[in-house]
Formats: C-alpha cells, structure tokens, sequence
C-alpha cells in the first residue's frame, strides 16, 4: 500500500467533484490526498516562490490553491499535497497512478442528450495505468447517502481477486452494504423456435447462475463475515443491468483486463467499461485484473 490518493485537477466543475470524492477516500483510507496539475507549458518552479506579477504558474498555483482551499474546508484534518508538473497530462498522470493507490479523475457531461462522455485523456489513460481509476462527473462527489449501497459487476468468466478485492474494501470502509451483480444474457436453448422464451429454461438458466455466483462470492463472505451481501443475477447484458442498479448506489465497480500487447495494436477501455462510465449516474471505480480466478 501508497497510502496515497492522487486526484488530477484542471479547473473544471467536474474535477472539483473528482477532487472532492478522493478527499473522503483518503479520509476512509487514512491516506494522502495529492492533487496534480501537468502541463507541457508550465514554467520550471523556483526554490522560493516570486510575487504574483511575477510568477509565471500564477493561475495554475491560484487554481490548485483554492482547490485546496476547498477540500480543507470539509476534511481539516486530510494531509494534502500539490503538485505542478511540466508535462503532457497523460504522461504525468500515469506516472502519478504507478506511486498511488487510486487515480481519481473528472468526466466530462455533455448534457442529457448526449449524455455523459469519458474525455480523450481519460479513454487513453484509464486503459494503460496498473492502478484503480474513479471516473466522476460533476456534482456526483456527495453520493454517499445513508442506505446506498457499493455495487459491483462481475463476469463469473473470470471473477477476480483484485476486482473483488476492492470492492469488498470499499463496501467494509463504507460500513455498507456490498451488491453484487452478474447479468448474463438468455442461452440459446431458453428460445424456442418462434423466438419466444421458455419460463422452464430461463428459470434453469438463472438458477445456474445464482448457484455460480453463490459459490465465488462464498470465500468473501468468510473474508468479511460482518459485511452485508446481496448477490443478484440479471438475465440481460451486463450494461444495462448494471446502469439499473446504479440509480440508487454510492459507487459502482468494474472491472478491466489487462490486454497483451501482441494480440492487440493498443490497449483499450471496453465495450462495458465505457458503456457504464457514460451512462452510471454514480462514480464509477475501473479495476485493472488479469483474470486471476478469485479465492478470497
């Protein structure tokens, strides 16, 4: 463990909110909040700091101040670093997410019609970093209501430690309840010829998955006997499953698998990930894993 959290601050309403929702994590956390700026044109930072008429970071040091300001303004108590670095932002947040526990960062919203929308550096970055990132749009820092639980999607494929991992240490920091969703689509058979579904063979369908998720989650639920677990099964595709149980939850996790580099010409995001990051009406937690079948 870092014990640090760095979130990446640009001045937009929706890194303040990023900002915000890393400065209760590392509370939870009881770890370091680092706030980061880069960019390629800031000036080399002098040993002791010039008056503002001659300070050629004024704006970035005035943005990262009241950014600052701001989260010591509700957590007093949260050791907090800032950071100004001359560099292309994707380079330097990924370099930042290598030294952290977590990688916090805004997404943009486009408005209702186009919905929310993960920015270009986001959909570059979150696919090559070996860190947890949090995507959060604007205003969606305070959605740690009372009764809202942690949700997490996860693929009986290959359910990870790592995935669930942190989800179950989300849900044990947040002193709340852990829902765990897997929507798998109909099987073939569960049709009949006219298209219609078979009420025997759907019911068939979902007991199996009930029975397979009821028995990765079983090793977990040893791990963490105090903490609340609802395991549900949704037979449709994963998006749309999880984008529902989203309305009402605090965070929702997801995960990421590691590519290999030869088989693809460049990492990427997937359909799934993205598809929830623009539509979650919540954070949105991306966990990097290999696949590594979990054991708890």
């Amino acid at each position: 463990m870092k014990d640090v959290v760095t979130a990446g601050v640009d001045g937009t309403p929706e890194s303040l909110s990023a900002v915000l929702w890393a400065a209760r994590e590392a509370q939870l956390r009881q770890a370091q909040l680092r706030l980061l700026h880069a960019w390629v044109l800031l000036a080399p930072e002098p040993k002791h700091r010039p008056p503002p008429d001659q300070d050629q970071n004024y704006w970035p040091h005035r943005m990262m101040h009241e950014t600052a300001a701001e989260v010591r303004t509700r957590f007093p108590d949260l050791p907090v670093e800032m950071m100004l670095v001359p560099k292309d932002p994707l380079d330097a947040l990924r370099e930042a997410a290598e030294v952290s526990d977590l990688l916090v960062l805004g997404a943009q919203d486009l408005g209702p019609v186009s919905r929310y929308a993960l920015s270009e550096l986001g959909l570059k970055l979150v696919p090559c970093t070996n860190a947890p990132t949090v995507l959060v749009h604007a205003h969606q820092e305070d959605t740690a209501e009372r009764d809202r639980a942690v949700l997490v999607g996860l693929s009986l494929h290959d359910p990870s430690v790592s995935l669930l991992d942190f989800a179950f240490a989300a849900a044990s920091r947040r002193r709340t309840t852990l829902r765990v969703l897997h929507g798998r689509h109909l099987p073939s058979y569960a049709y009949n010829r006219g298209g219609g579904v078979e009420a025997s063979a759907a019911r068939e369908a979902a007991h199996d998955a009930r029975q397979e998720l009821s028995a990765a989650l079983d090793p977990w639920r040893k791990k963490y006997p105090d903490l609340p677990v609802d395991d549900q099964v949704a037979m449709q595709g994963p998006v749309p499953a999880l984008v529902h149980h989203a309305a009402d939850a605090e965070l929702l996790i997801v995960g990421r698998r590691h590519r290999h580099r030869h088989r693809l010409p460049g990492p990427r995001i997937g359909r799934v990930v993205q598809s929830v990051v623009h539509r979650a009406p919540c954070p949105v937690a991306v966990v990097p894993h290999d696949g590594t079948p979990s054991r708890g």
